[in-house]
């Protein structure tokens, strides 16, 4: 009795999950025929107007979806990728914190007015007497 008691929640167990994918894999064959049928909506909308271009029917729409998934890349979410951008991102919040702040800068105006430029002529000076000195 046990046994069957307990076969029986198994079965029901495995057509609860056999439902919910069957809904799954629906919805996703729906949300991509939807998105072909937008796509198609919005060229047909926007080309032949703006560029002269002419009508493309539902299939079109979905292989020049495909074409941009190839050529593109666009929605390629794995983990690996998400892991490098986050490496990268810290990479340069470590380079951006080790250099000196931008926030320096607007002090270099009032620098080289007053000293850049007299200390920029006495080096120009400095290097032309050394010039004689290096021919001989």
């Amino acid at each position: 009795m046990k046994a069957e008691k307990k076969y029986e929640e198994d079965v029901k167990e495995f057509v609860k999950k056999a439902v919910k994918v069957f809904f799954m894999v629906a919805i996703v064959i729906l949300f991509a025929f939807l998105i072909g049928y937008v796509v198609m909506l919005l060229w047909n909308w926007l080309m032949p107007s703006i560029f002269g271009l002419t009508t493309i029917g539902y299939w079109q729409a979905i292989g020049l979806l495909a074409l941009a998934k190839i050529l593109f890349g666009l929605g390629n979410h794995s983990s690996k990728g998400k892991g490098m951008k986050q490496k990268r991102k810290r990479k340069m919040e470590e380079w951006c914190k080790s250099r000196n702040s931008f926030s320096d800068w607007k002090h270099y105006d009032n620098f080289w007015k007053e000293e850049g430029e007299a200390a920029y002529k006495a080096y120009v000076e400095r290097m032309e007497n050394e010039k004689p000195n290096e021919e001989v």
